[in-house]
């Protein structure tokens, strides 16, 4: 099946080519038709998946085939496409842009972080298609700087994420200000019992498409565990970054504080890495974002909501530093690898007060994840598993306070990418407590 076989304008068909794509993925070929007819959809894609093509070539298809409807004066903004984060936004947008270059429909991210004003000079110009965060929205909302009455398509991009954000009440606050009738369209990689009540209240006898059984981790990721104890993490994380020569290494902590000291500590270590979160400024993201993308940054170290919107096409390897307290995340987190049919690596190192999250990890993905023991990161037997309180782990990979009786550390270790696959380990054993306190970086 091609894209032009699904009802888009030559236009967009060669706009389209000219990104190298020539068949649609299986969220496009099913979501397309769907938004083309004008219906309601709630769509479960985990992120690689191609969704974003999946509604932006039909929104781009219908907006140029139909004139909008009478206004007052200048063009108004008939499609508002919401994404949980700055990156995110750019993306889609920058989507929007590419695919729509050979039609006269223009569009405009927003999001915060930077300055206002130069947001509300291109509201005074035209805008047909508006991406932006819910934050940044509300504020224009709120001084009057943008008209969202004749909005037709609303697309909620990453609902879980935005949902998992605290979102929900500038979500509604947005709801209220728009058109009674209109387009809706809903997006999540997972269906929570919030998602399903969020859509109940949103969508009109939507079309469900899911491309992917419900929290699947990608069959093309191969996903490891290697045991450590939380005071060695970051020394492991050295020893397989250079053991085994990884770059574009997507590493997730818990915290913005973590992922920072993490940063610094790998540079001390000789790995050029850098933190990207909600705390540094848009400036610095995107420079981070931008010299990991082209290979010259090893190592990015992000929390969850940071991580969300980094679209690279052969990420080769995704390490959890620390397991998410949410199981979905974990879902999240190694989507960032094997994409578009490419093979990814997924590490994570588990240290004894993490058997609990990664025992609801394993539940929730229906199987095992084998488990490779570095030579000289042999665990401590003795070290007694301890609550993970405020997100973080009692000195976590410092690597300051090595306890009595570890082994040295030694040459050898497990393969990465250029060695041989590594040998699953016997069943984990051992008792750890429930680890559920705690915040998780933003």
């Amino acid at each position: 099946m091609s894209f032009a076989n699904l009802g888009l304008s030559e236009a967009i068909v060669r706009a389209v080519s000219e990104r190298g794509y020539t068949e649609p993925t299986p969220i496009q070929a099913q979501a397309i038709p769907v938004v083309l007819q004008g219906g309601d959809l709630l769509g479960g894609a985990q992120t690689g998946t191609g969704k974003t093509a999946g509604f932006t070539l039909p929104i781009l298809q219908r907006l140029s085939a139909t004139p909008a409807k009478a206004g007052t004066g200048r063009a108004p903004i008939r499609a508002l496409i919401l994404t949980p984060t700055r990156e995110l936004a750019a993306q889609v947008e920058e989507s929007v842009r590419e695919y729509g270059k050979y039609l006269p429909l223009k569009s405009m991210m927003m999001f915060g972080g930077v300055n206002i004003n130069p947001q509300i000079k291109q509201l005074h110009g035209r805008v047909d298609i508006l991406v932006a965060t819910p934050g940044r929205l509300l504020d224009h909302l709120q001084q009057k700087t943008v008209d969202l009455s004749h909005v037709e398509i609303l697309v909620l991009d990453e609902a879980d994420r935005m949902l998992d954000m605290g979102f929900i009440r500038d979500i509604k606050r947005v709801l209220a200000v728009l058109p009674k009738q209109r387009q809706n369209l809903l997006f999540s990689a997972t269906f929570s019992d919030e998602i399903k009540l969020l859509a109940d209240g949103l969508l009109n006898n939507p079309a469900l498409i899911e491309v992917a059984r419900r929290n699947q981790a990608h069959e093309l990721i191969e996903q490891r565990v290697y045991p450590v104890d939380r005071e060695r993490k970051r020394e492991l994380l050295t020893h397989l970054i250079k053991e085994y020569n990884w770059f574009q290494v997507l590493v997730f902590t818990r915290t913005k504080h973590g992922a920072n000291r993490l940063a610094e500590q790998l540079d001390k270590d000789g790995i050029p890495a850098m933190a990207i979160h909600g705390n540094k400024s848009q400036a610095a993201r995107t420079r981070a974002l931008a010299e990991f993308k082209s290979g010259t940054l090893q190592v990015l170290v992000a929390t969850d909501i940071a991580a969300r919107g980094i679209d690279i096409s052969e990420l080769p390897h995704v390490v959890n530093y620390e397991l998410p307290n949410v199981p979905e995340d974990y879902v999240h987190r190694i989507g960032r690898t094997g994409r578009a049919g490419s093979e990814g690596e997924a590490s994570s190192l588990v240290c004894i007060d993490e058997k609990k999250l990664l025992n609801d990890i394993e539940r929730l993905i229906k199987r095992d994840i084998p488990v490779v023991n570095v030579p000289g990161f042999d665990v401590d037997p003795r070290i007694k598993a301890e609550p993970i309180l405020n997100g973080q782990n009692r000195g976590q990979g410092g690597g300051q306070r090595r306890p009595q009786g570890n082994a040295p550390r030694t040459g050898g270790g497990q393969p990465g990418r250029s060695g041989p696959k590594p040998a699953a380990a016997p069943a984990r054993g051992g008792n750890a407590a429930t680890h559920r306190s705690g915040g998780r970086g933003r």
